[in-house]
């Protein structure tokens, strides 16, 4: 099974991209966000790959993160979210906005994805709030690391909350809403407290 590819960026589509990996070219299918987010053609690129066998085909999906293929993977375990509608999830809104609005059980949220109507976000957020503790840990900060190396105040935020008792989902889901007023530069004093306050904690 292929579970990461490097090498050149040849080709972009409206839903895949072409990596040429020592003169062979792979078709991945990727999500929006995946797609927005690659170099320019020609250009060296390294995608996280989950595959998957069909009877008329190998398929290949790609992306930027670990996390990503991590919720593309939970994600097809709600009945009727084949991968098609997992990508498109995957595609529309990232790991942390994907944790957030399952465990705020915001349908709207999830909604905005093409293909999940509210009768499929209502079940997303009804199979999946209580197992996100199965997903490795996920970044609630922006994914370019801290210039001095240091943890990043969002992870550091969450890391505080858990310290103190809350569960990881709503953890989650109070810093998302706060990064969502304070901005993605928010320092860590600010976050802890405005997650304090979404957790109703005086």
């Amino acid at each position: 099974m292929i579970a990461h590819l490097r090498g050149r960026l040849a080709s972009v589509g409206e839903d895949h991209l072409v990596v040429d990996v020592a003169g062979v070219g792979y078709l991945v299918h990727a999500g929006a966000r995946t797609l927005q987010r690659l170099p320019r053609l020609g250009e060296a690129v390294e995608l996280v790959i989950e595959t998957q066998l069909r009877p008329e085909q190998i398929a290949l999906y790609g992306f930027l993160e670990p996390a990503e293929r991590s919720w593309f993977r939970l994600l097809q375990t709600v009945q009727g979210v084949g991968a098609k509608v997992a990508l498109a999830l995957v595609g529309t809104l990232s790991p942390e906005e994907l944790a957030a609005a399952v465990a705020s059980r915001d349908k709207a949220t999830l909604a905005r994805a093409p293909g999940v109507g509210s009768r499929l976000a209502g079940r997303l957020v009804a199979e999946l709030a209580d197992r996100l503790g199965e997903l490795p840990r996920p970044a609630v900060a922006t994914p370019t690391a801290a210039p001095t190396g240091e943890a990043a105040p969002a992870d550091d935020a969450l890391a505080a909350l858990l310290r103190l008792g809350f569960a990881r989902a709503e953890a989650l889901a109070a810093l998302a809403r706060a990064r969502s007023r304070l901005g993605a530069e928010a320092p860590l004093e600010a976050l802890v407290r405005e997650g304090l306050k979404e957790l109703a904690v005086p």
